[in-house]
């Protein structure tokens, strides 16, 4: 057995967890972002990065430091029923139901679309959904080879290619950072690139994979608890990092094409605009090998993920037949287009990201406030309501209800996507005040 990891050991696990992480939604959020913010382009990234990176490293963190093997065993410090609630709805939002068939359906569209004629589209679509999660499924069957799949063969095959990118847009620059900033980037470009972070799903998806890191790290030798929180903790600042570095870099060339190209209405469409005004004909297929190898390196982490955890949850159901679902159902999701995935996973989000984010902020900060059941779910209490009206404001406007809309406008922050907060606060300090008074 190791008392310790070695770099060498970290610097393949961070860059696991960092395969795992990014998908396109990763490529094509901070673009989209960059073209927005145009002259706020730097206050936004920060509030991107809060959110893109930092809760997502916080969440990995928490998962070492309350020695937590896997997501149901942390959220029972609220209780056993919301444990059994909030990992069954986290581990199918960012997985068989919204971010496992969003992987398939975006490669498809920024990789494939190009090549294909007209009227072929959902038919093709068909095909290639098909073979994308057959080969998730396959790579996904064995759990404790991830390390060698993803970080030793697909990430950095997908970082040397998006390197050519990245190294080409900044010798050669499309435009500066003087374009105004549109809509909500123009009086709050901070807290827009914070709630814009959101769509990564990373903060829920660091919960998952949180999970993994800890397994391979076990696997490696490592079996003192305390190591293994502190090799955990290392292995996501080696992720998140580097996932930094990409966002930002990303931003600012999503803003400088402002110098080439108009807004466009997603970042997808940019970033094959950007692909296309470097590389011209040869810059689709880049984008397509980019675009697959990201999504499919992400597919099967998450799948991996659900099987392991669904599995823990309930020891009848096997690992294999797990996997066998979390492989149909986005398969069959991914078919429904990608625009009506983003539509109706973004209330489920908004509900969802407030009750993650305070149970990772609970995590790491237990050794200060300790892990009462007073505090976490009296925290968790007062988190409900305000993210369950964020989600009933979120909806489809033809399924929006007015008066949850005005419940919301009352709480502080709402404005800026935050109403959850000034709760959670009061919930906290609740829980604080009287889990000290039973103790006492």
């Amino acid at each position: 057995m190791k008392s310790k990891l070695s770099w060498r050991d970290l610097l393949f696990i961070g860059s696991m967890l960092f395969g795992l992480f990014f998908g396109a939604g990763n490529l094509i959020f901070p673009v989209f972002l960059g073209q927005q913010a145009g002259n706020k382009v730097i206050l936004a990234v920060i509030g991107f990065l809060i959110a893109g990176i930092g809760l997502p490293l916080l969440g990995v963190a928490g998962m070492g430091m309350t020695r937590s093997d896997n997501v149901f065993e942390l959220a029972q410090k609220v209780n056993r029923p919301y444990a059994y609630g909030f990992t069954i709805l986290l581990y199918l939002t960012i997985g068989p139901f919204f971010a496992t068939p969003r992987l398939a359906t975006s490669s498809f569209q920024m990789g494939i679309v190009p090549f294909i004629s007209d009227g072929n589209e959902k038919l093709v679509l068909i095909i290639f959904s098909v073979i994308f999660f057959l080969v998730a499924w396959f790579f996904a069957r064995k759990p404790s080879k991830l390390m060698t799949y993803v970080g030793k063969w697909l990430t950095p095959m997908f970082l040397v290619l998006l390197g050519i990118l990245i190294i080409v847009a900044l010798v050669k620059p499309m435009g500066s950072f003087s374009f105004a900033a549109n809509k909500a980037y123009v009086k709050n470009p901070i807290f827009s690139g914070f709630t814009e972070g959101y769509n990564t799903m990373d903060a829920l998806a660091s919960l998952a994979f949180g999970t993994i890191v800890v397994e391979a790290i076990k696997n490696l030798g490592i079996t003192e608890p305390t190591q293994i929180a502190k090799d955990t903790i290392k292995s996501g600042i080696i992720s998140v990092v580097l996932m930094g570095a990409i966002y930002s870099l990303l931003a600012f060339i999503g803003t400088m094409s402002l110098g080439q190209f108009a807004r466009a209405e997603n970042g997808g469409i940019t970033l094959a605009q950007i692909f296309n005004y470097y590389f011209g004909s040869f810059g689709s297929v880049l984008l397509a090998l980019i675009v697959i190898i990201a999504c499919l390196k992400t597919a099967i982490g998450l799948i991996s993920a659900f099987g392991e955890s669904m599995h823990d949850m309930f020891p009848r159901i096997s690992y294999k037949i797990l996997i066998i679902f979390a492989s149909i159902v986005p398969c069959v999701f991914a078919n429904v287009g990608l625009t009506n995935i983003i539509k109706y996973s973004t209330p489920v989000l908004m509900f969802i990201y407030p009750l993650a984010i305070v149970l990772i902020l609970l995590a790491v900060l237990s050794p200060i406030f300790g892990d009462s059941r007073w505090i976490y779910g009296m925290t968790t209490l007062f988190t409900l309501i305000p993210a369950a009206l964020s989600g009933a404001v979120s909806m489809p406007k033809n399924l929006q209800v007015a008066g949850f809309i005005k419940m919301n406008d009352y709480l502080p922050l709402s404005n800026m996507g935050l109403s959850w907060v000034v709760p959670a606060a009061i919930g906290l300090a609740l829980g604080y005040c009287i889990a000290n008074f039973k103790k006492n």
